[in-house]
């Protein structure tokens, strides 16, 4: 046989990934110069790109005069990057990831100006604007170069400093996807003081999170500064913000980044508050829905004789001090079937067996790979009654 005279040809590379995640304040100031030193780093002799940039609609209600400011800052930029025509100005929350027709748009508008691999996509807005705006840039022309600018708590310390991207589909979130890096990310710390208390406050759950499966100081520093950040204390949210966006990096570098394994080490809590997400179409916020996730997984360790009893209080009694709800009704709903359906899902998404992580101590974490119901019903309960 032909076939069998030829041996099978085998090929390994690597291909590395780098990026910086830049702190700054009023990135588009005509005196700040962090993003245009960007792009004067990345010229290259006698080629102009061209950038797409698609900004969050709700910015707008507290930077009315952002689009103008966009423009007159890369004016100076034109002899090497020049903006389309349009500045896309979308709708952001989970509904931009849920609509077709928005991320259909942006496609099109890749296609009708002429955005090539080499020219850029950059993305103003919180972690789902981010998330469908990556989305975009990942599957046009099988990749165009993506700038983020998170402008929330938790897309500055978590979502946005990653290599996800990726809308709803099917009832289920980021059901489609991709893992692509950015080539750089501005956080500008102006955003965050118009945030308003809820969507401050959400961001401090990943911060929670990582936390407590990497570092017990950044918890006890955490725990230490509860009323500070509660208040809004916006220096201690910028060290909150840069401290959780270097754990979070640090991990992207050092572990399983495009997660080729069946485990989303940096998942804690999360398989509860995505499903928590859809079953409240969305009206609890991802940090609101992740800090119920986590206190059910906490619990639900401290029943298994993993987490100390003095290490679970201590934890849910920072989530409540930050100002966190830690249940909602739609975790009992059908004797909790809902809730079940949500562990096979997350399975299902990372493929293979099931993998939760869960904790043997403030900063100590412990994979597993069966969830007893019985005990788990009995974790829900428990938040009922008690929180």
């Amino acid at each position: 046989m032909i076939e069998d005279s030829f041996p099978p040809l085998n090929s390994t590379f690597l291909v590395p990934f780098r990026y910086t995640v830049h702190f700054t304040k009023d990135i588009f100031s005509p005196t700040n110069h962090c993003l245009s030193e960007f792009f004067v780093s990345e010229k290259k002799e006698g080629s102009t790109k061209k950038a797409l940039v698609v900004i969050d609609q709700g910015l707008l209600i507290h930077n009315p005069d952002l689009v103008s400011k966009v423009r007159s800052y890369f004016k100076g930029l034109d002899s090497f990057v020049q903006l389309t025509e349009d500045i896309m100005v979308i709708p952001g929350g989970e509904d931009c990831k849920n609509d077709p027709k928005v991320w259909e748009s942006l496609v099109d508008a890749v296609d009708r100006y002429g955005i090539d691999r080499h020219s850029y996509i950059i993305a103003v807005g919180g972690g789902a604007i981010l998330d469908l705006v990556g989305y975009v840039a990942a599957i046009s022309h099988r990749g165009i170069r993506l700038v983020r600018i998170p402008t929330t708590v938790l897309s500055q310390n978590d979502s946005g400093v990653g290599v996800k991207n990726g809308i709803n589909y099917q009832g289920k979130k980021n059901f489609l996807g991709s893992f692509a890096p950015p080539v750089a990310v501005f956080n500008d710390l102006l955003f965050l003081e118009s945030l308003d208390d809820r969507d401050w406050r959400s961001g401090m759950a990943e911060a929670i999170k990582v936390a407590l499966i990497k570092d017990k100081d950044f918890f006890l520093w955490i725990e230490s500064n509860a009323e500070a950040l509660r208040n809004r204390d916006l220096e201690k949210m910028s060290y909150l913000v840069h401290t959780c966006a270097k754990l979070h990096m640090d991990h992207i570098a050092k572990g399983d980044p495009f997660e080729f394994g069946s485990s989303r080490p940096l998942d804690f809590g999360h398989w509860a508050a995505h499903k928590l997400e859809y079953l409240t179409n969305f009206s609890l916020r991802h940090g609101e829905a992740v800090a119920i996730g986590m206190a059910l997984d906490s619990e639900y360790s401290f029943r298994i004789q993993f987490l100390p009893e003095g290490d679970r209080n201590r934890i849910l009694s920072l989530l409540k001090e930050i100002g966190f709800s830690l249940y909602h009704p739609k975790l009992s709903e059908g004797e909790k079937k809902n809730l079940y359906l949500g562990l096979q899902e997350f399975r299902e998404h990372l493929g293979g067996k099931l993998t939760i992580m869960l904790l043997h101590g403030i900063g100590i974490a412990k994979e597993v790979h069966e969830i007893d119901l019985k005990t788990l019903s009995s974790a829900v309960d428990f938040l009922e009654e008690n929180l």
